[in-house]
């Protein structure tokens, strides 16, 4: 039942990101809940949305906003703390923490942020994953490689969206390109304090998938599996991704039991997690687990594919308050990420062709702007895409022809 306006409870979110990419959870999440925004900007298209905020100096200082959350907490009583925004989880935690509600301690966080603090705790766990050596230098890589074998991954420690990762397959593929992960770096600066900011690691192959999760009071339950599209090989950039309300992965109890040892081992009890495996021939091995919901807008392909809200979830873990996960329809919904061909492109003008597309698009975005100067991967990764489209259908063959015929009607003129 929908609580009125002034008895729903009060949930306070950090950030919020890119309007085309979140709004969708801001706008269910305030259906229920009165929403207190802290920023580091004066909010605009969230003001619908919200019923107070604050701007700070910064939303990546944890303490200072736990400070700022403690001054409201002596008027407002609020009955959980939300972040999405993977370099800013961490910082959400002291809120949480300094508000007494859910997901409220910075260690647990910060090792799911810290991968190489991940890989240490699910391998004294005997989780399965790939091996895993924090390193400093490209000669400390080249002996790592050594002894997880090659070819082999080097990744950032700290990083997400697949920056900085690439596959090498020798000594000199490790030295030529070490500077590539180790110069890699997110939109915000999240400092590690370690002297060894790279992992070289074991590659397994299979296909890569991802879950988002509830977890509550420790248990595990998986919600959506992301079947990922990767491209640009030997880089990692995530291109499209696959939900299907009918996923076998949701009930294979193999995947339940490496999933629930995960969060056991972490620590992680209360909130929303977006883990991600492959699938090799002896089994999922986790390649990384991150406390917050999945990018790439794949919790909305779960909300097209299900009916089961994300925003509505996600906001009930972080209260404590049972979510409702109960599929209201069973559908594939698929993305794609488009890019440009060659680097340093100035785009002209950019977008869809309406009457070229297919039945079943729910979203075809043009998200650059004429007048953009932008590349594909690995200099683009993520920033590199120009527009994405969405369909749904009965099937994810009959989705990837939906997505072709929207790519078909993509049209880039360079300026």
């Amino acid at each position: 039942m929908t609580a009125t306006r002034d008895d729903r409870p009060l949930l306070l979110l950090v950030a919020t990101g890119m309007r085309t990419y979140r709004e969708y959870l801001l706008r269910s999440i305030s259906a229920e809940y009165r929403v207190h925004l802290f920023s580091h900007v004066e909010p605009e298209w969230e003001k619908e949305y919200v019923s107070g905020w604050t701007v700070l100096p910064s939303t990546m200082d944890g303490p200072a906003m736990a400070e700022a959350a403690r001054g409201l907490a002596a008027d407002h009583e609020f009955a959980g703390v939300l972040c999405w925004d993977e370099a800013r989880i961490h910082a959400a935690s002291f809120v949480a923490q300094a508000l007494g509600v859910r997901n409220g301690d910075p260690a647990v966080v910060w090792r799911l942020r810290d991968k190489g603090q991940t890989r240490a705790t699910l391998d004294a766990a005997d989780v399965p994953q790939p091996r895993s050596i924090p390193v400093k230098t490209a000669d400390d890589a080249v002996v790592a490689a050594d002894k997880v074998g090659y070819p082999a991954i080097l990744k950032p420690r700290g990083l997400g969206a697949s920056l900085g990762v690439i596959k090498v397959l020798d000594a000199d593929g490790i030295r030529a390109n070490f500077a590539f992960t180790e110069k890699a770096e997110g939109p915000e600066p999240v400092v590690f304090d370690t002297d060894q900011p790279i992992l070289v690691e074991e590659f397994v192959s299979g296909e890569e998938i991802s879950v988002d999760s509830v977890v509550r009071d420790g248990r595990v339950t998986p919600v959506f599996v992301g079947r990922k599209v990767v491209g640009y090989h030997p880089y990692a950039e995530e291109i499209g991704h696959f939900v299907d309300a009918d996923d076998p992965l949701l009930t294979d109890p193999v995947l339940a039991d490496v999933l629930q040892r995960t969060h056991d081992a972490l620590g992680f009890t209360d909130g929303v997690t977006h883990s991600e495996f492959m699938l090799t021939a002896d089994g999922p091995k986790v390649i990384e687990v991150n406390g917050r919901l999945g990018g790439d807008l794949i919790p909305y392909l779960g909300l097209l594919a299900t009916g089961v809200d994300p925003g509505a979830f996600a906001a009930a873990a972080a209260t404590g308050r049972t979510p409702d996960l109960e599929p209201r329809h069973r559908k594939v919904a698929g993305i794609r990420f488009f890019y440009v061909a060659e680097e340093d492109t100035t785009l002209g003008s950019l977008g869809f062709e309406e009457s070229r597309l297919p039945e079943g698009i729910d979203r075809a975005v043009a998200v650059a702007a004429p007048g953009a100067v932008v590349s594909p991967p690995p200099r683009g990764t993520v920033w590199g895409r120009i527009a994405f489209a969405i369909a749904t259908g009965s099937s994810r063959d009959q989705v990837a022809q939906r997505l072709d015929a929207a790519e078909a009607a993509f049209v880039v003129t360079p300026a």
